[in-house]
């Protein structure tokens, strides 16, 4: 399924940190790192190649050294108060166009309907006969040692 955009996925988390999407932007079928890791190349359907920052909110190029100390102190903070709702909160918002929330809507409220019919099932039959996997056990499809 293509949604048309770019996410970037921490390894220990299911949810996506970075987004990035233009309006005219296709099909991906390529998406490589740099050799430094602070960009993504991505090559699309119309023959388009971009280049992304890793981390979307980071200024390119030199800083003053005033600049610097103030980004430097400004993330000490959000590292300190990383715990606090709103802090949090503020942190992991991402804007996306509009067609994709709607399609992460209606994706939700499928997920929500699959659940309730596993739970119903799972209520009126034999203890045990359908058994309970959880939601990131089951979009596993094997395991490679």
């Amino acid at each position: 399924r293509y949604d048309k955009m770019v996410r970037i996925f921490d390894v220990t988390g299911g949810h996506s940190k970075e987004v990035y999407h233009t309006k005219r932007m296709q099909k991906l079928f390529v998406v490589r790192w740099s050799s430094d890791a602070k960009y993504i190349i991505t090559g699309s359907d119309e023959t388009n190649i971009r280049l992304w920052k890793a981390e979307a909110s980071a200024q390119i190029g030199t800083k003053a050294p005033r600049e610097a100390a103030a980004m430097n102190y400004a993330e000490r903070l959000k590292q300190r108060f990383k715990y606090h709702p709103e802090i949090r909160r503020i942190s992991k918002h991402r804007h996306v166009p509009k067609i994709i929330h709607k399609q992460q809507e209606e994706r939700r409220a499928i997920a929500l309907s699959k659940s309730r019919k596993m739970e119903n099932k799972r209520k009126h039959s034999k203890p045990g006969a359908v058994p309970y996997r959880a939601e990131r056990q089951r979009h596993i499809v094997g395991e490679v040692e």
